[in-house]
């Protein structure tokens, strides 16, 4: 019992630490204890905050310097969010663009397995091919000899 209880404590400290924070309500040692702002990015915000509260991400990436798409995206991974909202931008596209890379490669890699599969099949009608005609040139050989006999034994029947 005493471990679940433990247990359960050590969740709820594990979730609070984890907790969010808006960057329109926080305080700037709130702000500080977001993983990737320092003091100088937390001033900044504070003071872009005096001039009116963020809409979205996207105001925030404007309005804040050194904060673009990546670090918006590592931000909000962190803890970060504007409004309640966690930013999407950059991190949905990287994974339509990693499914996209991913399928593409899929296509090519079956594209060559099909070019070679073709390449394999014209190899072996080309070799049958050649054992057809060498057979048949074989077979060529044989016959004027073959029919030569029985010539040669129709003219001694004549004789």
């Amino acid at each position: 019992m005493f471990k679940k209880l433990l247990a359960i404590l050590l969740m709820l400290c594990a979730s609070m630490a984890m907790a969010a924070v808006d960057v329109n309500k926080a305080t700037e040692a709130q702000l500080d204890s977001v993983k990737g702002i320092g003091p100088v990015t937390s001033k900044l915000i504070m003071s872009e905050r005096k001039k009116g509260e963020f809409k979205s991400w996207e105001d925030f990436i404007e309005r804040v310097k050194g904060v673009g798409d990546d670090k918006a995206a590592k931000l909000s991974a962190e803890g970060l969010t504007v409004n309640g909202a966690a930013y999407k931008g950059a991190a949905a596209t990287k994974k339509d663009d990693k499914a996209a890379a991913k399928s593409e490669k899929k296509e090519t890699k079956a594209a060559a397995k099909d070019e070679k599969k073709d390449e394999k099949a014209a190899a072996k009608e080309e070799k049958a091919v050649a054992k057809a005609e060498k057979k048949d040139a074989k077979a060529a050989a044989d016959k004027p000899t073959a029919s030569a006999k029985p010539a040669a034994s129709a003219a001694s029947a004549k004789k």
